[in-house]
């Protein structure tokens, strides 16, 4: 088993591969960000994982960003490239941000019913 030294690592991206994710091209969207990570050089600073569901089905392809604790919603393959290009600039990809986590979670997105907005 490999052990991955996480000295550097900024920035740690959870790719749900559930099974509204997959049935959304969970697969398609890990690859993408993987092979983007490796392009820019960034394999360092930023470590993916691929979980099981995370329980936000609605709003599949589901990628979360920590330390940041931002939710990321309706991923494709050319947007996971984008998000892996604005996390190295220290950004965040505005456009399909459904929560980022400050004190508590903060709704920013259509798909957070029942959540109030701050």
């Amino acid at each position: 088993m490999t052990t991955w030294n996480l000295q550097d690592t900024r920035c740690h991206l959870l790719i749900c591969n559930g099974g509204s994710c997959m049935k959304r091209h969970g697969e398609e969207v890990t690859q993408a960000i993987r092979e983007e990570i490796a392009k820019l050089g960034a394999d360092k600073r930023i470590h993916t994982t691929r979980t099981r569901c995370n329980g936000r089905c609605v709003d599949a392809c589901v990628v979360i960003a920590y330390p940041e604790g931002v939710w990321y919603k309706d991923i494709t393959p050319e947007t996971g490239r984008e998000l892996v290009r604005k996390h190295v600039e220290g950004q965040k990809l505005e456009e399909h941000l459904v929560y980022s986590f400050h004190q508590h979670f903060v709704a920013s997105g259509a798909s957070a019913e029942g959540i109030p907005k701050e």
